[in-house]
């Protein structure tokens, strides 16, 4: 059924596809204490620009937004959280918005057609961001299927209600996984370069964007293909590296490495990505591709040697580095580096404000003190490759090792 909201405007819609448990509504205060995280750029509003759906609201870089946006621009937008409530949500992410006029969060699921319409039709979207995804790359070797319906099917969904109710703008969240492995003497990639995913995540984002292309071809859907590295900071899963390794350190306990180490990744502070998808907002020109790119590209190893720094445990010698440093055997396919370049986006006046070093400091902070009470209990996802069946995270049982994990010789392709 379609079902009224609850508690005003800012309340929850049931969604219709399946229930969801009760922790995802209990409240237990947690978010009162905690400091209201924004981006920091505020533009003109724009006078097509109304009433504004994001995707994925509940989840950790749409939060950033959803925040942002609304507490940026009270008088201009009304901001419409439409999210799911999967296993990576919270809504502690947004519920000190609760009590804000233009916030309102609407339960539901992008693949579920029905209510995807229903909220574009109720609350008259003109623009939308779709952020709402299946992200977490080792569950998609597992979990595939999953993968391509949310992330392929879900986007087809928002394309066609889009279309029938006849956006101004639909903004769609890739990332730059979709140009698969850079070698470490290669350029940064270009909007314009070739996609080649190696991974199934990265395989259904390419695959969605091919959808994209085709309704802006097909029937002049107003489009914009956003393509970012790595997202970092307070409210993120911690089934990601950083959070996973905070929150195991705060616990006293070894971080665990996949293969090596080695691979390196390019990290961006969640409210510079902010900025980002407020500039594309408001400055992008419809029908474009941005890359949204960070310069800090750190190993995974020199990760875990920095946030033993900042959480203040000895490292310096091998015997302490290796008490908190364990490795496990790596995916099945491991992309060595990511690299993109975030020129056009700087042209419109976007620029990286925070420096790993200090966007890991706030991030560290935030986990030592929030983490624990955020999502509930997190102690099964805190595995090296957890596993979530039905919105339930369940531990595995790899072997965790003292030694590196040599990933296996690969040609990388000319």
């Amino acid at each position: 059924m379609t079902g009224a909201h609850v508690k005003g405007a800012n309340g929850v819609h049931p969604s219709s596809s399946k229930p969801t448990k009760p922790r995802f509504f209990e409240d237990y205060g947690v978010w009162k204490q905690a400091p209201v995280l924004v981006g920091s750029t505020k533009y003109e509003p724009l006078p097509d620009v109304k009433n504004i759906m994001i995707t994925g609201g509940a989840g950790f870089i749409a939060c950033w937004l959803v925040r942002h946006l609304t507490l940026t621009y009270p008088e201009a937008y009304n901001i419409i959280s439409f999210d799911k409530l999967d296993y990576c949500s919270s809504l502690n992410n947004t519920r000190m918005l609760n009590d804000k006029r233009n916030f309102t969060f609407y339960h539901g699921d992008i693949t579920n057609p029905s209510e995807v319409l229903d909220c574009m039709e109720r609350f008259n979207i003109d623009t939308i961001f779709h952020f709402a995804a299946q992200s977490h790359v080792d569950l998609s070797f597992g979990n595939s299927y999953g993968f391509t319906h949310t992330n392929v099917y879900g986007t087809h969904v928002m394309l066609e209600s889009a279309k029938k109710i006849g956006v101004k703008r639909f903004i769609h969240v890739s990332t730059d996984e979709v140009y698969g492995e850079v070698r470490d003497d290669d350029d940064d990639l270009l909007e314009t370069s070739i996609l080649s995913p190696t991974n199934p995540y990265a395989a259904s984002k390419a695959a969605a964007e091919m959808l994209v292309h085709s309704y802006m071809k097909s029937f002049k859907l107003p489009v914009i293909i956003v393509r970012s590295n790595n997202v970092y900071g307070p409210h993120q899963f911690p089934e990601k590296i950083i959070p996973k390794f905070i929150c195991l350190l705060n616990r006293q306990r070894p971080t665990v490495l996949h293969g090596d180490g080695s691979p390196t990744r390019r990290y961006l502070y969640a409210g510079d990505a902010a900025d980002a998808f407020d500039t594309i907002l408001h400055k992008g020109a419809l029908g474009q591709v941005y890359n949204v790119g960070s310069h800090d590209e750190i190993s995974n190893i020199q990760l875990c040697r920095m946030l033993l720094k900042e959480m203040g445990i000895p490292n310096e010698s091998e015997e302490d580095f290796h008490k908190w440093v364990k490795y496990t055997h790596d995916r099945p396919f491991n992309d060595h580096r990511y690299a993109i370049d975030a020129t056009k986006l700087r042209h419109l006046g976007w620029d990286q404000k925070t420096s790993f070093t200090e966007g890991l400091k706030i991030t560290v902070d935030w986990y030592k003190r929030f983490g624990e009470e955020w999502w509930g209990d997190i102690s099964k996802v805190l595995s090296p490759f957890p596993i979530v069946v039905e919105a339930e995270v369940m531990s595995d049982k790899e072997e965790i090792c003292d030694e590196p994990q040599v990933p296996k010789k690969r040609k990388l392709s000319d």
